[in-house]
């Protein structure tokens, strides 16, 4: 006779962790419990699995309010640290952009070899407790007088501070070669000429999208980790694809789902916000986020025994292919194969550089299943599901 199927709920699950009776495993230890004893007999047992991520996420920045003092004033132009932030919101609203880069350190100067200061670095200073420099100048109204301000603030001294990130947690990515004969200097990091080196980023098995590539459980309202605090799934991210071609594991081919998240910067850790500067480009900020999957049945289950190896990622020349919006794909490799540290690049043993901290992948998603076994994190239901087929 037929064990029953394996149906659970959140509501079931959050019980359990209430009772500090969960059993919590994060995605490395899941994709190894799957393949010793199965999906069926892993969904029974294991209530959450925990993912994992640290790598630059461009799309990304912080809303804030700078608070009023007399005369008050609507701003047109904001700088912290001297890079621009955009002021078309309202009175003292701004949005501060991860890539922005400083004025004195102007896209346009940047050279191989500089440090590149701008927004990313702007919002790791704030998280750590520092001042930083504000500057506004407004037209002035009889509203809004003042048309000055300058001043330095620590986070503390701002009212409003959240991070509100458009695009995180690419579900699949390019690996990025250069088949040109020169060095060029691109977002995935410098890449050596005639196919030399070869960038990737995500952090495989760990990685959240891949671990539910279907995004059964996650979507609006979403909690998760971000940043070292708590954070929400809006929806999907700007650039989703919610139809990529897919392996029969699920797991696309190309770069694939996206989510936009939010969080209150104060509730945040510098370790998991990282101001990055990538050599000859430009600027961004490294952003943790973990994300909880409830293993409800048998397929949740079978979704985070994704392994390594099941993950085959587009390689793509961003020599020419890219810049030119040529949609050529030179072909697949596995992440199991790019953390080997070298593949084959068109018959050509190619070095695998990764822009993506394993490391620091498996210690978010401890981090949050500490936070879960503890009983100090609740998972919630999507009130709005992201399309993803």
């Amino acid at each position: 006779m037929s064990s029953p199927k394996v149906n659970k709920t959140i509501q079931e699950i959050n019980e359990r962790i209430r009772k500090g009776k969960a059993v919590v495993l994060n995605a490395g230890e899941m994709t190894a419990l799957v393949k010793k004893i199965g999906k069926t007999k892993a969904a029974r047992e294991v209530d959450v699995v925990t993912t994992g991520t640290f790598s630059p996420m461009c799309s990304s920045g912080l809303m804030f309010n700078i608070g009023q003092e007399p005369p008050v004033m609507k701003t047109s132009k904001v700088w912290i640290n001297n890079v621009p932030c955009h002021a078309g919101v309202a009175a003292v609203d701004g949005y501060l952009g991860a890539t922005e880069p400083a004025e004195d350190d102007p896209l346009n100067k940047v050279y191989p070899g500089r440090f590149i200061y701008g927004g990313g670095h702007v919002i790791e200073d704030l998280a750590r407790g520092k001042a930083v420099h504000l500057r506004a100048e407004a037209y002035g109204t009889d509203c809004y007088p003042r048309r000055k301000l300058d001043k330095d603030v620590t986070l503390a001294d701002l009212p409003f501070a959240q991070l509100l990130n458009p695009r995180n947690c690419y579900q699949n990515y390019n690996v990025a070669v250069n088949l040109t004969s020169r060095t060029i200097h691109t977002y995935m990091g410098p890449l050596k000429p005639n196919s030399h080196n070869a960038n990737y980023a995500t952090g495989g098995q760990l990685s959240p999208l891949f671990n539910d590539p279907f995004l059964r459980t996650i979507g609006l309202g979403t909690k998760i980790f971000l940043g070292g605090g708590t954070g929400w799934v809006l929806g999907a991210g700007t650039q989703h694809n919610p139809k990529p071609p897919r392996n029969e594991r699920g797991i696309p081919l190309t770069a694939a789902g996206t989510l936009m998240l939010r969080g209150d910067l104060k509730q945040m850790r510098a370790r998991y916000l990282r101001g990055v500067s990538i050599v000859g480009y430009g600027c961004s900020l490294a952003v943790g986020v973990g994300i909880p999957i409830p293993i409800l049945d048998e397929d949740m289950a079978w979704f985070t025994g994704v392994s390594d190896a099941d993950i085959q990622m587009p390689i793509k020349d961003y020599g020419y292919d890219y810049p030119n919006g040529l949609p050529r794909i030179l072909g697949h490799v596995t992440y199991e194969e790019l953390k080997s540290g070298e593949i084959m690049v068109n018959g050509k043993k190619t070095q695998a550089v990764p822009l993506t901290s394993l490391s620091m992948c498996l210690e978010v998603a401890d981090e949050l299943k500490k936070w879960i076994e503890a009983g100090k994190f609740l998972l919630t239901e999507a009130q709005e599901t992201i399309p993803s087929f």
